[in-house]
């Protein structure tokens, strides 16, 4: 009988010990997911770099996506999405490559895709185009076709 009682006793502390384990990886991943920007934003044009933290190309563009936040506070959402800790991005965006620039329209409709180190004035003139064609959609009513 008391090799039952002892059984028990181990069972329902291993039982414990999975159940705490699960509830720690629960509260991790919604963590994680608190994290992770709401891309692309409703209304509003969207530019995002995706890569990795440990990525030298995207370290170096990490001051520039901080000095263009500033730029274009209330006209475009930027954002970083760490796919290392977010995997189950690369694949909805479609990642091959590290780092990758997807610019999206205010309706949020990809309109530009870039791979690789993209510097600030390449960036720039993106977003100004971007704006510039949400200018014309709101002056005449509608969007001009992309060329």
């Amino acid at each position: 009988m008391k090799k039952f009682a002892a059984v028990i006793v181990f069972l329902g502390a291993v039982f414990t010990l999975m159940f705490m384990y699960t509830a720690q990886q629960q509260k991790q991943e919604q963590a994680l997911r608190a994290t992770l920007p709401d891309v692309p934003a409703q209304g509003m044009i969207t530019f995002i770099n995706l890569g990795t933290a440990s990525c030298l190309p995207c370290q170096m563009m990490d001051p520039i996506l901080e000095e263009l936040q500033e730029v274009y506070v209330d006209q475009v959402k930027i954002a970083f999405i760490d796919i290392g800790r977010h995997a189950d991005q690369s694949q909805r965006f479609r990642i091959t490559s590290i780092p990758t620039q997807i610019f999206f329209d205010h309706r949020g409709e990809e309109f530009f895709r870039h791979q690789g180190y993209m510097d600030k004035a390449s960036i720039v003139n993106v977003l100004e185009d971007l704006l510039s064609r949400q200018n014309t959609m709101t002056d005449s009513g509608s969007m001009s076709p992309q060329t």
